[in-house]
C-alpha cells in the first residue's frame, strides 16, 4: 500500500490509497465512483505521472492499468521507496 497523487480529466489532484502495485497497473481508491476505460494520472513521489485507465471499478475502489508498463529497473526502485 502506498499512498500516490492522483488527477482525473478536468479535475483537480487528491490523495488516493493504491494496492497490488504491478508494472501493468494497480488497485486504487477513488474518492468519486470512477467509469470504466476513464483515463487517470497516477504520481508516485520521485516519478513522473502515469497515465493508466480504468479496468474494473468495485464501489470506490478501482483496477487500473498502466498505459505503458513501468520499467523493470525503474519499478525496482518504486518499490524500494514504497517499502516502510
Amino acid at each position: 500500500m502506498a499512498e500516490v497523487s492522483l488527477r482525473r480529466s478536468g479535475k483537480l489532484n487528491f490523495r488516493a490509497r493504491v494496492f497490488d502495485v504491478s508494472p501493468l497497473g494497480c488497485r486504487i481508491e477513488f474518492v468519486e465512483r470512477p467509469q470504466v476505460e476513464e483515463l487517470v494520472w497516477i504520481k508516485f513521489d520521485a516519478l513522473e505521472s502515469v497515465e493508466a485507465q480504468v479496468c474494473w471499478v468495485d464501489g470506490f475502489t478501482a483496477g487500473v492499468a498502466f498505459s505503458a508498463p513501468i520499467h523493470p529497473a525503474v519499478f525496482d526502485q518504486l518499490l524500494a521507496r514504497l517499502k516502510p
